[in-house]
């Protein structure tokens, strides 16, 4: 029997690295992650986290706006950008300790530098002392995505997501091109933080993929809001003059802009890993192919998180992980389920959804039955914001199943967390309508709706 160094090395320090490093090792595995960047990756360094902590910043400028119509006065308000961002960084430093301590408390050895696959077993770490090579009966990529920004004349001036929360100055005039959940985030939190937000996507409307509804009130949210969203167009060039960016778009017509933040998608981050030498087999982007182990087309390599490209979201790398560990390590019956995954996205207002867009749920079910409300929260009856929510429920017709939830309003992605738990274990609709309310509140509206809207 082979001998091996290890019993598992994990490349990446992210999601789905850190949590299977630390359950195996917590197993009595002899584990060893590789970093070279700081610990967390993506999620804690340049999204989730430092995102939502952006967000709550730039709702303030609501909330100032929305006290007086209860009383308040508020003075003159200012907004400190390097406040922000130097509380963001001591709390984003804490936040990569304690994912050190989690790892060096449950054993795990790590190796700051950048880690290669030599064979299906031994990887090399290029360290800044020098190189290591360790061997291990198991190898987990979890190296996650980077950001993918399309080649055109300027596009050498163009900034990613993974630089818009550093930077110097504060981006007075926004362009931001895309429109997927990056893209309507950061156009939603620059604008409440006071930027003048342009947003261009090339299709027809934003958020691909969400529902119809949820995309439409979401846009004309943020247009409400101020942000500049224009849809059909796209960038042709860019190019600099007099100390900005002049962005000459496929209609023929300019943005003048002082950033210009492309947020057109992620691709697995497998660049340097050394997978096609080993013969790790690869799909679109170089995603890293895997069975429903996560194993791949090498039987001692795994993978798992965002570099698979299933589900981007950091929960679902969680998931990935732990199905690894518990095959590895474990008795190997945990399984990850991909349907009725919720999700939110941080635009103002928020989005929160759970299940079957109406279009799939119609595809997939046949005849369904869709409840939809909008209307304007109890807040803002006093506030004078003109914001208002929508939520919509899908419902397959034969089973009477829930099949789809969506929300647009204020704290959704907290309301629709509940409800994520009652869709997955089969809620029908007579369950919905029998469950009562916590009135008032604009949760209660899901269990509320009566009257199916009529196709």
């Amino acid at each position: 029997m082979a001998s091996f160094d290890l019993d598992l090395f994990v490349i990446g320090g992210g999601s789905a690295g850190v949590r299977a490093a630390r359950m195996a090792a917590q197993r009595g595995a002899r584990v060893a992650l590789a970093e070279a960047a700081d610990l967390g990756g993506t999620c804690v360094n340049v999204g989730c986290i430092p995102k939502k902590l952006y967000s709550y910043a730039a709702h303030f400028a609501d909330d100032f706006r929305d006290a007086a119509g209860f009383g308040w006065h508020v003075g003159e308000t200012r907004f400190d950008w390097d406040v922000l961002k130097a509380n963001r960084a001591a709390e984003i430093q804490r936040l990569n300790g304690v994912y050190q301590n989690l790892l060096v408390s449950a054993g795990v050895r790590i190796l700051t530098g950048w880690a290669t696959l030599c064979d299906a077993h031994t990887v090399q770490v290029s360290t800044a002392t020098g190189e290591e090579r360790f061997t291990a009966k198991h190898i987990l990529v979890a190296t996650g995505g980077r950001p993918s920004v399309p080649q055109f004349p300027g596009s050498e001036f163009v900034l990613t997501s993974d630089s818009m929360f550093d930077l110097e100055p504060f981006p007075k005039r926004l362009l931001v091109v895309g429109g997927g959940y990056i893209a309507c985030e950061f156009a939603s939190i620059f604008n409440g933080l006071g930027a003048r937000v342009t947003q261009l996507y090339r299709g027809e409307q934003v958020l691909r993929g969400f529902d119809d509804d949820v995309r439409q009130h979401v846009a004309q949210e943020m247009r409400k809001q101020g942000v500049d969203l224009r849809t059909k167009l796209d960038v042709a060039s860019i190019e600099k003059a007099d100390g900005a960016l002049l962005v000459k778009l496929i209609d023929g017509s300019t943005v003048e802009a002082g950033t210009v933040l492309y947020a057109t998608g992620r691709v697995p981050n497998v660049a340097g890993l050394g997978l096609e030498a080993v013969g790790v087999a690869q799909g679109k982007d170089g995603a890293v192919k895997v069975d429903d182990a996560y194993r791949s087309s090498v039987a001692s390599v795994y993978a798992a998180g965002d570099v698979i490209a299933r589900v981007q979201l950091t929960p679902v790398a969680l998931g990935e992980a732990m199905v690894i560990v518990d095959h590895l390590f474990g008795e190997g019956r945990r399984t990850l389920g991909y349907e009725f995954i919720p999700t939110a996205v941080f635009t103002h207002p928020n989005i929160g959804t759970v299940g079957f867009t109406e279009a799939q749920a119609r595809e997939k079910f046949g005849e369904v039955k869709v409840f939809r409300s909008e209307f304007k929260p109890l807040m803002h009856t006093l506030s004078g914001s003109g914001e208002r929510t929508l939520m919509k429920l899908v419902v397959d017709a034969k089973s009477d199943r829930v099949v789809g939830l969506h929300m647009v309003g204020a704290d959704a992605g907290e309301v629709v967390q509940g409800f994520a738990v009652a869709m997955k274990a089969g809620a029908t609709k007579a369950v919905f309508d029998s469950t009562v309310g916590i009135h008032p509140t604009a949760a209660e509206e899901f269990v509320t709706m009566r009257e199916p809207v009529v196709a």
